[in-house]
């Protein structure tokens, strides 16, 4: 379940067309290279990715994005964008201040190659990626990640129907705090996290290494939930057995602090990595049933990966 960048038409012409226009303004204020060349006329463009209302434009060597109308793109954002180009080693963030565009908040990136899911992916990279994040030293004015509050939106939308009643059974089983029942109980140590990690944040930058990308969750927080979506895949036999291998091995290498450096990482990762796989699942269900068809073989594993989380119980 690889959840990369597609090349689509935009359902959102006027928009797009605006970005567009954006875009060719800013064209060149980012530095390419030959092996990241901008199209060969200035009126190209590409469309990267427009689903779950976020549109995102390439235009020669900048991606300009409206993102999702319904996320908060005040004060807390700009201290992400800060917190972003401190960290250019780590993140590509905002070439400049967002935009306003038709009620929509916008900015400027570099572009960057992202993740071919036909190649080799690259579980080592995200990891150090990850490792290298995490230990970074935390800015006095970094904003706070927050609790987990995607699950339970997801949930809360689901209808009526087997996989359903699977996919809330196991989310019954989380701790208070993830569903919204109570405060989130203090003594987990806080670090530098993506917040939304997995290989379609990451993109090769024009100086040929990996950086993260979208900072919408960028802030201090528990860093296990960085590595909960793999978790859980794995959990849910939908990631390779090899594939978690290189990229927890790879993370503990570069001294990454979310899991012990030995022994079990369970012990961190399992609210996390059930808290994921009850998400996905919730997605997947849904998604499915919009669409009018039977959940293929991958979003069957996650929706049977709750029937064993709610058989397990509460482990929290």
């Amino acid at each position: 379940m690889f959840t990369g960048r597609v090349r689509i038409e935009t359902v959102q012409p006027e928009l797009f067309a605006r970005l567009v226009e954006i875009g060719r303004g800013r064209a060149g204020a980012a530095p390419s290279s030959p092996a990241e060349a901008a199209p060969s006329s200035p009126a190209e463009a590409e469309t990267l990715y427009d689903r779950h209302g976020v549109l995102v434009v390439r235009v020669g060597d900048v991606v300009v994005k409206a993102h999702q109308a319904d996320r908060d793109h005040g004060p807390r954002f700009l201290q992400r964008v800060r917190l972003a180009g401190a960290l250019p080693d780590v993140l590509i963030g905002p070439l400049e201040p967002p935009l306003e565009v038709e009620g929509r908040t916008v900015t400027v990136s570099a572009f960057g190659r992202p993740v071919d899911p036909q190649g080799d992916l690259p579980w080592e990279d995200g990891a150090r990626l990850l490792a290298k994040l995490h230990s970074a030293p935390i800015p006095p004015n970094a904003p706070t990640w927050g609790r987990p509050t995607r699950v339970t939106r997801l949930v809360s939308q689901l209808g009526d129907g087997h996989a359903e009643d699977e996919v809330r059974r196991a989310f019954a089983t989380l701790p208070s705090w993830i569903r919204g029942k109570s405060e989130e109980p203090p003594g987990k140590e806080e670090r530098l996290i993506h917040g939304d990690w997995h290989l379609g944040q990451m993109v090769r930058a024009q100086d040929g290494r990996w950086r993260l990308i979208d900072i919408e969750d960028l802030g201090k927080g528990d860093p296990a939930w960085d590595l909960a979506r793999p978790a859980a895949l794995y959990s849910a036999g939908v990631l390779p057995p090899e594939d978690w291998s290189r990229f927890l091995g790879a993370y503990r290498a570069a001294g990454g602090p979310a899991v012990p450096a030995g022994g079990d990482p369970w012990t961190t990762l399992d609210v996390p990595a059930r808290s994921l796989a009850i998400q996905i699942a919730a997605t997947c269900v849904i998604s499915a049933r919009k669409e009018d068809r039977p959940l293929d073989g991958a979003e069957q594993a996650m929706v049977d990966a709750c029937a064993r989380i709610s058989a397990a119980g509460d482990a929290a």
